[in-house]
């Protein structure tokens, strides 16, 4: 009887666990089965690009069933599960509840938009963490061109010409910085635009912006975007949002149509559905192999083959796989991380069913690398430094290698090279999934 290893998510983590399970089990021995909401593996770190209009937005995503060929797929939602049992229930894209039965499970079921309890931010701002989120941004910024050009009170237009974003890490200043550069581009197509000029505005709590990164680097980025006319408001929060604007923890009112929320992740909501124990964050509680503790035993390495939690790994945004290079910490949400775990987490699932003990997760970041739009970003490589025109080149290049499948690959070079000749297209990708209706006005 051939062993049933269930994924639950197809982000970075759940993909290049499939497919080095695909890689290491015999077809045999082993049938994998990876759930996952939608039929595509979304490259995140590429969403600004499809924002700012240097990337086709199917270009960002790879298909899972070109590149899983041995795993079987169920597009759906995970709605919980019963570790006793060893069953996860999954709610299919047709409404039909179904029970899939596991040996091995592996939880990788990324991250959400982590809010706040803000007045208005639910209901007026808009996030960056989705396909969806990138073509509406891209959709908004034209749309409040649109509009604002129409409009003769330069008080109201000032509205439709404001653009907050709220939290400078990656997502953030990655987000703004390649918006804004797009908007630049299309407005020249404005006229009454053009002439009134557009308001950029980065706000970060925290005294300097881009966390991650040491601070001779941060200092240079916060520079490049002051250099294009960009605010940056650090030690400072959101205080409020409405139709018209935002509010900050300063009193300044912002006149703005445009509130994009990048203020960091949380885990999945379907994690705390699961019966695993969970830390203070909401992330699931493994070991230094990835695997489940079990809260029934005294400590993590008293967990046995018999208990609920044996046969359950959890890896990703949504696990708090503790970081080797930083003692009492959780590993970071970054796609290197995620990439790393579900090979290893594969691995130790495979020597599991052999009856060999797994192996500890370690790994210290390599690099990083952030793009700032208009042909510079920072990186660090290895311990050197990078900023400008040669960290974009290390940039591209690392998302180049990164992206799964040679088509792929070529795809972001033609987007990309055709965004350097002619520039980015100032055209609307409209609603995309969204059919329109046959009856309608």
């Amino acid at each position: 009887m051939a062993w049933q290893v269930v994924i639950a998510g197809g982000g970075f983590a759940g993909f290049y666990a499939a497919r080095a399970l695909e890689r290491l089990l015999p077809e045999q021995s082993a049938h994998v089965t990876l759930v996952n909401e939608a039929n595509f593996l979304l490259y995140t770190p590429l969403l600004p690009g499809a924002a700012g209009a240097t990337l086709d937005p199917r270009h960002v995503v790879v298909p899972l069933r070109s590149q899983l060929r041995r795993t079987d797929l169920v597009i759906g939602r995970v709605t919980g599960a019963e570790p006793t049992r060893r069953t996860l229930g999954v709610l299919r894209i047709d409404g039909e509840q179904l029970e899939l039965g596991y040996d091995q499970l592996i939880v990788a079921l990324g991250s959400v938009s982590r809010t706040l309890p803000i007045p208005g931010l639910a209901e007026h701002a808009t996030g960056l963490k989705s396909l969806s989120d990138a073509t509406a941004l891209r959709n908004q910024v034209l749309s409040c061109l649109d509009i604002a050009e129409s409009i003769e009170d330069p008080a109201r237009r000032s509205e439709y010409l404001g653009f907050v974003f709220v939290g400078a890490g990656y997502a953030g200043v990655e987000g703004l910085a390649e918006l804004q550069d797009f908007a630049v581009q299309a407005i020249e197509l404005y006229p009454r635009c053009r002439a009134q000029g557009m308001r950029w505005v980065l706000v970060e709590a925290k005294g300097r912006i881009m966390q991650e990164v040491p601070a001779s680097l941060s200092e240079f980025a916060e520079r490049e975007l002051r250099r294009r006319g960009i605010e940056v408001r650090t030690e400072t929060t959101l205080a409020e949002v409405s139709a018209h604007g935002a509010r900050l923890s300063v009193g300044e009112e912002i006149p703005a149509r445009t509130v994009v929320w990048t203020a960091g992740v949380k885990p999945s909501p379907a994690i705390a559905r699961l019966g695993l124990p969970l830390d203070g964050a909401g992330r699931i509680v493994v070991d230094a192999t990835m695997r489940v503790v079990d809260p029934a035993a005294p400590s993590p390495a008293a967990s046995t083959a018999g208990a609920p939690t044996a046969q359950v790994w959890a890896i990703g945004d949504g696990a708090a796989v503790p970081d080797a290079s930083r003692p009492g910490q959780a590993c970071p949400p970054t796609a290197q991380h995620a990439i790393r775990q579900g090979r290893l987490v594969a691995r130790n699932v495979v020597a599991t069913l052999g009856g060999e003990a797994p192996r500890p997760f370690r790994y210290r970041t390599k690099g990083v690398v952030a793009e700032l739009g208009r042909n510079k970003a920072v990186a660090i490589t290895l311990g050197i430094r990078w900023r400008g025109f040669p960290a974009w080149l290390i940039a591209r290049t690392y998302h180049l290698l990164l992206m799964p499948g040679f088509g792929r690959r070529l795809r972001l070079l033609v987007d990309w090279n055709v965004a350097l000749l002619f520039g980015r297209d100032a055209s609307s990708p409209g609603r995309l999934g969204a059919p329109t209706p046959l009856e309608h006005d």
